[in-house]
C-alpha cells in the first residue's frame, strides 16, 4: 500500500519562518511596509503578507504590539548565548548618537572630509563615524526631529527586564538591526523619557557565542 506524504514546506524550527523573521525585525525597528519593501528589495504585496502572517502566528492585533514583541531568532548569536541574572545590566555610556540627514553622501563627504572623522562603514541610507569611544549614525530622510542617545548594555535581554521592572515603557523591543561580515550582531531597543523623548539601548553580540558563525 503506498504511503501518503504531507504536502507543502517542511514545519521551521522557530516560531517565524527567515523571511517573516527579516520583516518582524524590520517593523520593531519603526519601518513601514514601503521601506521594509524597498530595503529587502521586494514587493509591497509581499511585505503585508509577511507581517500579516507574523500578526496572525503570534496573536498580536497590530503593529504597535509586534513592535513590543520581545520575541529572539532561535538561530542568532543572542539567541543561543545564555541570559544574564536579573539585575546585572545596568546601562553604560551612550555608545551611538543618531541624527537626520537631507542626503546620506552630501553628508558623509562633509563628515569625512571636511570634519575629518573616521568613517567605519556605510550601507543603504546609514553612515556610521568614530567619535572618540561613541559612534555618529547618520540617517537620510527618516524624519527623525531630534537626536536619539544609545545607551551600551552588556545583555540587552537583561537590561529590557530590568528597566520594564523599573517602570519604563518600550515603545520597540530588543531586535537585530545588522549582521556584521564576521559574524557579530547588532542588537536595539527604544524607549521614551518623561518628555517622550526616544532613547535606545544597543547591544554587539559577538561570534563567539554562536554555535558554527552560520549567517542567519
Amino acid at each position: 500500500m503506498p504511503t501518503t506524504e504531507a504536502r507543502g514546506r517542511p514545519a521551521h524550527p522557530d516560531v517565524l519562518t527567515l523571511a517573516e523573521w527579516r520583516v518582524a525585525e524590520d517593523v520593531r525597528h519603526g519601518m513601514t511596509n514601503r521601506v521594509i519593501a524597498e530595503r529587502q528589495g521586494v514587493s509591497l504585496n509581499a511585505v503585508k503578507f509577511h507581517v500579516a502572517n507574523v500578526l496572525s502566528k503570534l496573536g498580536l492585533a497590530s503593529r504597535v504590539e509586534l513592535k513590543r514583541w520581545d520575541g529572539i531568532r532561535r538561530d542568532s548569536a543572542l539567541g543561543r548565548c545564555p541570559a544574564s541574572a536579573p539585575g546585572s545590566a545596568p546601562l553604560g555610556d551612550i555608545g551611538q548618537i543618531a541624527r537626520s540627514v537631507g542626503c546620506i553622501a552630501t553628508a558623509t563627504a562633509w563628515y569625512r572630509d571636511v570634519l575629518g572623522l573616521t568613517l567605519l562603514y556605510s550601507f543603504e541610507r546609514l553612515a556610521f563615524f568614530a567619535c572618540g569611544d561613541m559612534r555618529l549614525m547618520l540617517s537620510e530622510g527618516d524624519g527623525a526631529a531630534e537626536s536619539i542617545f544609545y545607551f551600551r548594555v552588556p545583555d540587552i535581554r537583561a537590561a529590557h527586564e530590568d528597566l520594564t521592572r523599573r517602570g519604563v515603557v518600550f515603545v520597540s523591543a530588543p531586535h537585530r538591526v545588522h549582521r556584521h561580515d564576521d559574524g557579530s550582531e547588532e542588537w536595539m531597543a527604544f524607549f521614551e523619557d518623561p518628555e517622550r523623548r526616544p532613547l535606545g539601548l544597543m547591544s554587539v553580540v559577538p561570534v563567539q557565542m554562536a554555535k558554527d558563525g552560520e549567517d542567519v
